[in-house]
C-alpha cells in the first residue's frame, strides 16, 4: 500500500516538472504541437531501448490493440484539449479546471463500477482542488464558457485514461510495455496534428534537444510507468487525488528556477494540498482513530 502512495506521489512530482523543460523550448519559438510530437517520439524510443536492455518482449495479444488505441486516444485528447483551452483562458484557470479530473474519476467509478468512496477521499478531493485554485488563479481572471467546456473535456479524457488503466484487462500488463504502446499511438496522433497545422519544426539547438530528451524521460516515461504502478496498488481514485502534487511542483519550479514571486495565496494553496495528500495517505489511520473515539462515547447497553 505504501509503495502505491509513493508511486502516486512520484507520478505527480515528475509530471509537475513539465514547465522546467517546456518553457525554454517555447522561448526558442517552438509551438506546442512540435514539442508534444518530439516529447512522445523520444519517450517511445527511450522506453523501447529500456525494454530491449531488460530483454522484455514487445509481443502483445491482438485483443490488446483496441485498448492501446483507446488509451493513446484518451491521453492525446487530454493533452490537446488542455493546450487548446489556453487559447480561451489563462493557464492558471485552465490548470485548475483540468485538476477536476479526480472528481470525474470518482464519478465514473461510482456510476459505472459502483465503487464506494469514503468521506475522507471526498474531503481530500475538495481540499486539493481548493489548493490548486489558490495556486493557479490570480486576481485578474479571464474566463470563457467555451474554454470551460474544452478544458473540462481534457479533465474527462485524463480521468477516463486512469479508469481504463484501472479497470481494463491490461491493468496487470508490464508498466513499460503498456506505456510504450500508448506512446506509439500518441506519437502518431501528435505527428498528424502537427503536420496538418504548422508542420513539425526542426529542433533549434543542442540545448533544446537536451530539454526535449529530459521532457520525454522524466515527466513522460517515468511518470507514466509510476502512474500504472500506482493505479495497480491503490486504485484510480486515490492516484488521481495524489496528482495534486503536480501544480505544487510546478509552482516550486517557477519560484526556485525561474525566480517567480511566492505569494500568500500560493503558500495557503500548498498547505491545502499537503493536508489533502496527507489525509489520503493516512486515511486508514484516520478512520481507525475516529472509530476508537466514537466507541468510547457510544453508550453501553447492560
Amino acid at each position: 500500500m505504501l509503495k502505491g502512495f509513493l508511486y502516486g506521489i512520484a507520478t505527480s512530482v515528475t509530471f509537475g516538472l513539465i514547465p522546467l523543460f517546456t518553457l525554454p523550448l517555447m522561448a526558442k519559438g517552438m509551438h506546442f504541437e512540435s514539442i508534444l510530437f518530439y516529447r512522445f517520439i523520444l519517450a517511445t524510443l527511450a522506453l523501447g531501448l529500456m525494454m530491449k536492455i531488460k530483454h522484455e518482449t514487445f509481443r502483445v495479444q491482438r485483443s490488446d490493440l483496441p485498448f492501446f488505441l483507446l488509451l493513446g486516444f484518451l491521453y492525446t485528447v487530454s493533452a490537446m484539449f488542455l493546450f487548446w483551452g489556453y487559447d480561451f483562458m489563462g493557464a492558471g484557470v485552465a490548470t485548475t479546471l483540468h485538476f477536476t479530473y479526480p472528481v470525474f474519476v470518482t464519478l465514473i467509478m461510482l456510476l459505472f463500477f459502483r465503487e464506494k468512496t469514503s468521506w475522507i477521499t471526498c474531503l481530500a478531493i475538495f481540499l486539493a482542488i481548493a489548493g490548486v485554485a489558490r495556486l493557479s488563479i490570480s486576481e485578474e481572471v479571464h474566463f470563457s464558457w467555451v474554454g470551460l467546456f474544452i478544458v473540462l473535456l481534457s479533465a474527462v479524457g485524463y480521468a477516463s485514461y486512469i479508469v481504463t488503466v484501472n479497470k481494463s484487462r491490461i491493468r496487470n500488463m508490464n508498466g513499460r510495455k503498456l506505456a510504450f504502446y500508448v506512446f506509439v499511438v500518441s506519437t502518431v496522433m501528435f505527428g498528424l496534428r502537427a503536420s496538418m497545422h504548422l508542420g513539425i519544426q526542426p529542433v533549434p539547438d543542442v540545448m533544446s534537444f537536451v530539454n526535449l530528451l529530459l521532457l520525454a524521460v522524466v515527466p513522460t516515461v517515468i511518470s507514466n510507468i509510476t502512474l500504472v504502478l500506482a493505479v495497480h496498488r491503490i486504485g484510480g481514485t486515490l492516484t488521481s487525488v495524489l496528482g495534486a502534487m503536480e501544480p505544487l511542483t510546478a509552482v516550486c519550479i517557477g519560484v526556485l528556477i525561474f525566480g517567480e514571486p511566492f505569494t500568500s495565496n500560493e503558500a495557503f494553496g500548498i498547505l491545502l494540498i499537503v493536508v489533502a495528500v496527507t489525509m489520503i495517505i493516512l486515511s486508514n489511520t484516520i478512520r481507525q482513530g475516529l472509530s476508537s473515539v466514537l466507541k468510547r462515547f457510544r453508550p453501553r447497553h447492560a
